[in-house]
């Protein structure tokens, strides 16, 4: 047996085998015994055992210095401003201002650090009362079977990058009940927006997120119900980004339970939300920088590439008289009705010649879409990728296409333009 021979075996098989088909070829040529070169490899393992216990020590350290630069962060520019008998309680990447009336926190803080790009830690599910409450915090048996989530206020996933601070997300502390139509939907779509914004950005942002609490809401009611646990009306998130030269905020407010609207038609200011809950957010933050931040918002600022060509369905004064939005047309399948919206897209099929148009929201995540087949094609005087980014009514019978609502325009006088001069 060659020595290139014997090199190849050695790639092909383990260690033993190795040194069977290749031991008395190592010994003439190497003069080394099977004894001392599995000695030699006993060895190595052993070092590559210390480096790889070094190596998690040292995760382990800077793990506990990125979560002491989170908390001296919140601190200095991220809690929100409170009376003096108002207790802050500090945990290992979070804050919360725990409110014993209600049992939940009136607000809680944390930053949705960078270091969510490479976390991979798993839901722990470890929900348990929080320690650091003196007057003690609801618990498993306040929301067994009562109809509710424990909606996270401070989202686990935004701490899977340490295990000590996804952990310690499960306290109930950080727990307010919310319908599962909305804990499991538009608000994990709000949260999942927030992450993707860091993600593309690189930036860290500060939540602070509650339910609204007022006196009089009504309090969960399961079989072993041991506290009295408010279920807010309605719940709220406010986001700073702090970073760089401009700063900006932005909130939102949902109603607890079934929200049809996308995600950034429930975007407001921050100042209408210290309106509504009485908080001064980032209180230690100098007052122009508050003003920045809390007085006006920009929802194109905050879209993530994935959730970019998403409007407001129109509503109010905005909506004409007689029209219905792109959400509330899927209601109102099998009636001949206007609707209005933003045109967000127009996709040209060369397979069948047909126009799709999307208004307040494109293709894959489309909520109302107007076909234009291609015999009706020249029923339109004009180029119908010149309707991108403007205002339309469109005057039809409204159906369901292949799970999209929609209506088929055959000429260019069932489609009126809004905001032409």
């Amino acid at each position: 047996m060659t020595k290139k021979t014997c090199i190849f075996e050695y790639q092909k098989k383990n260690m033993k085998q190795f040194i069977l088909i290749c031991g008395a070829m190592l010994m003439l040529t190497c003069h080394v015994s099977p004894q001392s070169l599995i000695e030699k490899i006993a060895v190595e393992e052993q070092k590559l055992v210390e480096l790889q216990s070094r190596e998690d020590s040292l995760q382990e350290i800077i793990d506990a210095l990125k979560l002491q630069g989170i908390r001296e962060l919140i601190f200095e520019k991220g809690l929100p401003g409170t009376s003096g008998l108002e207790e802050v309680t500090e945990h290992s990447a979070m804050f919360l201002c725990y409110d014993e009336k209600h049992e939940q926190a009136k607000w809680v803080v944390h930053i949705v650090s960078t270091d969510i790009v490479q976390g991979n830690i798993s839901r722990t599910n470890d929900f348990r009362e929080d320690p650091l409450i003196i007057t003690g915090t609801a618990c498993k048996d306040d929301y067994w079977y009562s109809g509710y989530d424990r909606g996270h206020l401070a989202p686990s996933a935004d701490f899977r990058w340490s295990q000590t601070a996804l952990s310690e997300s499960y306290f109930y502390s950080n727990m307010s009940p919310q319908k599962p139509e909305l804990n499991r939907k538009r608000w994990a779509d709000l949260e999942n927006s927030i992450r993707q914004y860091v993600e593309e950005n690189g930036e860290p942002v500060f939540v602070v997120t509650g339910g609204v609490l007022r006196d009089g809401l009504p309090v969960l009611k399961a079989e072993k119900t041991k506290n009295n646990v408010s279920i807010p009306e309605y719940f709220y998130k406010v986001v700073a980004d702090l970073e760089g030269d401009e700063i900006k905020g932005i909130a939102f407010l949902m109603p607890n339970g079934n929200c049809d609207y996308p995600v950034f038609s429930y975007a407001v200011s921050i100042d209408s939300v210290e309106a509504l809950t009485g908080i001064d957010f980032f209180a230690s933050l100098p007052v122009e920088s508050q003003k920045m931040i809390e007085s006006d918002y920009d929802i194109s600022l905050w879209q993530s590439n994935r959730g970019k060509g998403e409007n407001k369905p129109l509503t109010g004064k905005k909506l004409p008289k007689g029209c219905f939005n792109a959400v509330q047309a899927k209601s109102l399948t099998g009636k001949t009705l206007s609707i209005c919206g933003t045109v967000v897209s127009t996709k040209y099929s060369e397979k069948s010649g047909a126009t799709f148009i999307n208004l307040d929201r494109k293709f894959p995540n489309q909520i109302f879409s107007i076909v234009i087949w291609k015999t009706d094609k020249d029923n339109f005087s004009y180029d119908l990728s010149t309707l991108e980014g403007k205002t339309i009514c469109v005057h039809g019978l409204i159906q369901d296409y292949n799970g999209t609502t929609t209506v088929y325009a055959k000429n260019e006088k069932e489609i009126s333009i809004l905001d032409e001069d």
